[in-house]
């Protein structure tokens, strides 16, 4: 078999393992309200500066952005695990970070005040 066609086969199944690693992969998607524990729905609001707002209820999962104090938000539930206590909320006006209004996510319970 000549060199030229080796590297190009051997390139089709580099790619194609690829893809099927990929499409393989467990996800790593965000965590909605099926994480809950208690249902909660009271408005809060940050007590700390630079507080981060997660895509689940660990710091595990990535930042969406920074709240800072002041920024408030409707707690919908709580999620409680190794980690600590949780709250999934959504944003109630853009906050001081430049997150949009009505964003979802988590905030560690200790760095809110539930009103």
């Amino acid at each position: 078999m000549p060199m030229h066609r080796r590297l190009t086969t051997l390139a089709v199944t580099s790619s194609f393992l690829t893809a099927a690693a990929v499409i393989l992969a467990p996800s790593a998607s965000a965590v909605g309200s099926s994480e809950c524990d208690v249902k909660v729905n009271r408005g809060a609001v940050v007590s700390v500066n630079g507080a981060n707002y997660r895509t689940g209820p660990s710091t595990a999962y990535s930042s969406k952005g920074l709240l800072y104090k002041g920024d408030r938000f409707r707690a919908i539930c709580t999620a409680s695990n190794g980690s600590g206590n949780w709250y999934y909320s959504t944003l109630l006006q853009r906050s001081k970070g430049g997150l949009p209004k009505d964003t979802f996510g988590w905030i560690r319970a200790d760095l809110a005040r539930v009103s």
